[in-house]
């Protein structure tokens, strides 16, 4: 298990007191996936007790982003949400950071207008050192619309270190479960506590949910989310993994709830 090892310019992350918990990358709109919703819901609700994991925060993805007007059926899901205190987060696609600013602004306004978001998701988050100025200024302009917008840079990988410094949360990692189980961490990591990390990972089998918490213990991810479904070949991408509800949640979240030991 690679993740055990330190190769050169790879290090251990250090773990923190801060409990792990549960990001949810975006569930499938609420008339495609009631039991969805209404799963997240009783986890959110009964976040706290014993075997039920806290979840940090969800993430609202209407049509790859806010939608042309509001949606009647997301704005009572979102309230329901936001009331037991999780943070719900407006789904912004950078789109590698080739997205024009203006554009970006303009679906945080109707987010924050029609679903009062407490902060945004920035999907497809560059991740070189040459972007980093142009997702600073967006970040800057974020922190603008809202007091105490939440921001998590979806990068899927580790960037470059100064993207850290904007971001109250980076996703470091974002693929499959065959990938992950073999993955290092980057050094400059270690200099943060586990809260400003995130790890999304598809493709875990029931099987293997307690080591892939240790992975991200291990690697200094504060937030995971962990599901069986697969990314499906054709669209290149994982987001339709995150869609439905992982086929072993209840065992994903109270093994969160419940702790796992190193």
């Amino acid at each position: 298990m690679s993740y055990l090892t330190t190769p050169t310019g790879l290090t251990r992350a250090p773990t923190g007191p801060a409990p792990l918990g549960v990001g949810v990358p975006g569930f499938a709109h609420p008339l495609l996936a009631p039991t969805e919703w209404a799963e997240l819901l009783r986890c959110c609700r009964g976040a706290g007790t014993r075997g039920v994991a806290p979840v940090h925060w969800a993430v609202l993805d209407v049509a790859n982003g806010p939608g042309a007007r509001p949606d009647p059926h997301c704005m009572p899901a979102v309230a329901r949400l936001r009331e037991t205190g999780v943070r719900v987060l407006g789904h912004l696609d950078t789109g590698r950071g080739a997205r024009p600013f203006s554009e970006l602004i303009s679906d945080a306004h109707r987010f924050l207008e029609w679903y009062r978001v407490d902060g945004f998701w920035l999907d497809r988050c560059p991740t070189d050192r040459t972007l980093l100025p142009a997702v600073r200024k967006a970040a800057t302009c974020l922190r603008t619309l809202r007091e105490d917008t939440y921001l998590v840079f979806a990068h899927g990988s580790h960037p470059c270190p100064g993207y850290a410094e904007s971001a109250d949360q980076l996703v470091t990692f974002a693929g499959g479960w065959s990938d992950y189980r073999f993955s290092q961490v980057a050094e400059w990591t270690a200099d943060y506590p586990p809260e400003r990390f995130c790890h999304l990972v598809h493709g875990v089998p029931r099987s293997h949910l307690d080591e892939a918490l240790r992975i991200a213990r291990w690697q200094g991810a504060g937030t995971v989310y962990l599901t069986d479904r697969r990314a499906a070949v054709a669209t290149g991408t994982a987001g339709d993994a995150w869609e439905s509800l992982p086929g072993h949640w209840d065992a994903f979240v109270s093994r969160i709830g419940t702790g796992v030991s190193e």
